[in-house]
């Protein structure tokens, strides 16, 4: 056990080693690499959606999706008419399709992002290479056919494989593979969801639930410049300016009126509920798809089939009063019923008729939704979360204004809290729901009433999370599995391990040789003795090691004092963590030091065998503390 520890502790010194400047100055350019390749991908990817949703949705079954200010402006759609038995079909053949899609990677179901944290946690960051190529076209599948779900658990999935498969092409270690898929995975949410830092913030948070990889985040706040920028180039207009910049329109300014913030925090109550009631549902339809006796790939067309015959009464019976997104965002990422949440519609009525509407859309949402993801189906639940958060927020607001008569409250507000704290407590990662929002908002003027709602969030959900690969800490993670020593380790200290009453042999400065090798041959314990001066202070030490020598050299020791065959003091203090105990026995190869207080007398020795029991009993507190 002592050997193997010391193996592990070896080891884990180079995967907890800081990031230096060459390591870091190299991170980074790989980083900027993947960035570059995510942005182009996503890029292709969001292109061949909008033809595919323009083709089929649009033209060929007459469909008017509702959009939000920055997804563009809809493409032509001259002499088309609204077929709705073809909408009943075409989320379903789109899902089988991509069901077929993704028997070549079974990995790439659902969401994406659980697979990516999963790939970090259990697999040292690797990806099969086939898996971003499978993604996009399952997505395209899902979504461009009209599945309910966002873009951004697929360009997570893919954004995340790209930096894994470019780790690979370049040969770096696991520790920076790793890395590189996180920032890969920063950077398909950055370019997608135009929030670059929020976007790297909650790549390196949701990983765990109640930690977060500060290693990435350096890497991944480049990658996501860098995707972010390649997505707004390649959208821009002529003149350098881009109408995809921001994904929502929103109001200039939300100024901070503290006596808000009552209702900042029911809106969180609010909004954790109804994240509580997605979940649930989400799960019922993963459960009611697992007892289902067909194969696996055939399960998302039978979500996708529900869904069209879900929505698509409700599309017929509102596309004759609508001109404009006549399925409010049912199918899709549903952008624009958040849009509408924050700024209004035409098609949204005054007064309570607006709360009751949004709040049917919301339980619609969570459906249609779950039905798609939940069988299966290639599509995110991070866009369809945000856009449940703004419609709930947005519900909320507007109540809030009817019964209180304050004209101070905008519904906008409270529809981007909603959104932030919805993912936010769902996901775990309040900090990067947080600025994600702020980003969307173009100002921190939302920052307070966020932290506050966030905080509340984060508590009330804790016992509910979107990801089940996720790991409370690093601790839980087999990634940061040898860490562990170093980190119980860190926690122990020296003194507290000193077997009390075990008496040192020491020796003077003076002391023959012959008695200093009569004194080891004695000590039936002691392999590290230290020489004393004159007032009992250490300055230097022999080791067993002296025993050797005198066996096979005897002469040259004979005429030697302890002075002449001692070492220079190796010893650690009673404060030193066993992580420096162990650490300098190792760079000094030795199997036991000697231990000294402030004032530099020897107070007693630690050697290999009660670090290990130290850390074993360390564990095993660690373990019934978590079961």
């Amino acid at each position: 056990m002592v050997r193997r520890l010391t193996a592990l502790f070896d080891g884990s010194l180079a995967s907890r080693a800081p990031l230096t400047l060459q390591l870091l100055g190299r991170l980074l350019l790989q980083a900027a690499a993947v960035g570059a390749a995510v942005g182009v991908v996503g890029v292709l990817f969001v292109q061949a959606l909008d033809l595919t949703q323009h083709l089929l949705l649009e033209r060929l079954a007459g469909y008017i999706p509702l959009r939000a200010a920055g997804e563009g402006l809809p493409l032509p759609r001259d002499g088309v008419v609204f077929r709705p038995w073809l909408l009943l079909f075409l989320p379903g053949l789109g899902a089988l399709l991509a069901g077929l899609v993704t028997t070549l990677a079974p990995e790439t179901r659902g969401g994406g992002a659980d697979a990516i944290i999963s790939a970090f946690h259990n697999d040292g960051g690797a990806v099969r290479r086939r898996v971003p190529f499978v993604k996009v076209i399952a997505s395209v599948f899902t979504l461009g056919f009209g599945g309910s779900g966002g873009r951004e658990g697929p360009t997570m999935q893919i954004g995340g494989s790209i930096g894994s498969l470019v780790g690979n092409a370049l040969g770096v270690t696991p520790r920076e593979r790793r890395i590189l898929l996180v920032a890969g995975t920063a950077a398909g949410m950055a370019a997608v969801f135009r929030t670059p830092l929020g976007a790297a913030l909650l790549a390196v948070e949701v990983l765990h639930s109640n930690d977060f990889e500060s290693d990435a985040l350096v890497p991944s706040v480049l990658a996501s410049v860098v995707s972010y920028s390649v997505f707004v180039a390649t959208f821009g207009a002529a003149d350098g300016t881009s109408a995809m910049d921001a994904l929502f329109a929103h109001a200039p300014k939300y100024p901070f009126v503290p006596g808000h913030l009552w209702l900042y925090a029911i809106l969180a109550v609010v909004i954790s509920l109804a994240a509580a009631a997605f979940v649930a549902t989400l799960e019922s339809v993963k459960r009611l798809a697992a007892r289902l006796a067909v194969p696996a790939w055939s399960k998302p067309a039978l979500g996708g089939l529900a869904l069209g015959a879900l929505v698509t009464p409700v599309i017929w019976l509102l596309g004759r009063r609508m001109g404009e997104g006549q399925g409010l965002g049912l199918l899709g990422g549903g952008y624009g019923a958040a849009q509408a949440a924050i700024t209004g519609a035409s098609w949204l009525p005054d007064g309570w008729s607006a709360v009751q509407v949004l709040l049917v859309l919301g339980v619609l949402k969570i459906l249609a939704t779950s039905l798609t993801v939940g069988s299966g189906g290639s599509a995110g639940d991070f866009g369809p979360s945000m856009v449940l958060g703004g419609i709930f927020g947005g519900a909320f607001g507007r109540a809030a204004q009817l019964l209180l008569h304050d004209p101070r409250i905008d519904p906008g507000a409270f529809a981007l809290v909603g959104m932030g704290t919805f993912y936010g407590g769902l996901a775990h990662v309040p900090i990067g729901s947080l600025v994600m929002t702020c980003e969307l908002a173009g100002s921190y003027d939302l920052l307070v009433p966020l932290m506050l709602a966030e905080g509340i969030a984060f508590v009330a959900l804790r016992n509910r999370s979107l990801y089940h690969a996720q790991v409370p800490t690093k601790r839980d993670s087999p990634a940061h599995r040898d860490d562990l020593i170093v980190d119980l380790l860190k926690e122990i200290r020296v003194g507290t391990v000193l077997v009390a009453g075990r008496e040192v042999v020491s020796f003077e400065r003076k002391t023959p040789a012959r008695d200093v090798l009569r004194g080891i041959a004695t000590s039936d314990w002691q392999d590290s003795f230290p020489v004393l001066d004159e007032t009992k202070k250490l300055v230097g030490v022999v080791t067993t090691e002296i025993l050797r020598v005198a066996a096979v050299e005897p002469e040259a020791v004979e005429l030697a004092i302890a002075e002449d065959i001692m070492a220079a003091p190796v010893a650690v203090s009673k404060t030193d963590d066993l992580h420096v105990a162990l650490e300098v026995m190792l760079a000094h190869g030795m199997r036991e030091l000697l231990v000294v207080d402030h004032a530099g007398y020897v107070v007693g020795v630690v050697d290999e065998a009660e670090i290990t029991a130290a850390y074993l009993q360390a564990t095993a507190k660690g373990s019934a503390s978590r079961t």
